[in-house]
């Protein structure tokens, strides 16, 4: 079989379902090659920062490297504005749908809402709610998307800073989105891991 027999999937036979399982299994395994793929793309989203949108991206994970993060913490930095080209108006809810399966729910939290956390930043700047991000206070992960804004997003528009190449991150990604998806031991609700370990952070170097 190489195709389904099927033209309404109501009339799909046991044949034909398994048949696509096995396919999709498959492609999954190149999710994070494709990941990365889009966000190199990137850099034809929004202009008119002193670095480009993958710099951006790039120099939040490094920022969060540098200070003793998890991968998970990591690559969500890495890939927070990934939806910048698709979803202009909602891209962090985006980024943390293709996350939320593979990442603690923190950080997918984090990633979901640190659009209304930026707007400290520039809210007062656009005719905006600078305060928007107080509609969360009861979030047990508030705390973190301040600290995740303050030290990696908000301060990652930088071209004088050392930032790491995409390579660099490749077998993280990879490594995070080869886990099993809606793993409960990943998704560990409910918990809290701090964004910076001083101890990690020492050991690394570059």
């Amino acid at each position: 079989m190489d195709r389904v027999s099927f033209t309404r999937m109501k009339d799909g036979t046991k044949e034909d379902y398994a048949f696509l399982i096995a396919h999709e299994i498959e492609y999954t395994k190149g999710t994070a090659d494709r990941l990365l793929r889009a966000l190199v793309e990137l850099d034809e989203s929004l202009s008119g920062y002193q670095v480009t949108r993958l710099g951006h991206s790039l120099q939040s994970a490094t920022r969060a490297w540098r200070d003793g993060a998890d991968a998970d913490w990591i690559v969500a930095a890495l890939l927070h504005d990934i939806g910048d080209i698709y979803a202009p108006y909602n891209h962090d809810e985006y980024a943390a749908t293709i996350l939320k399966p593979f990442v603690r729910e923190q950080c997918a939290w984090v990633v979901q809402t640190h659009g209304d956390f930026q707007m400290l930043y520039y809210g007062h700047h656009v005719g905006g709610d600078r305060h928007k991000r107080d509609r969360h206070r009861s979030s047990p992960y508030f705390d973190d998307c301040a600290e995740f804004c303050e030290r990696w997003d908000q301060a990652s528009f930088d071209p004088a800073y050392n930032t790491l190449p995409i390579d660099f991150f490749v077998p993280m990604v990879r490594e995070v989105f080869a886990r099993q998806a809606y793993d409960a031991a990943v998704i560990r609700a409910g918990e809290r891991v701090a964004l910076v370990d001083a101890q990690v952070a020492a050991s690394r170097t570059g």
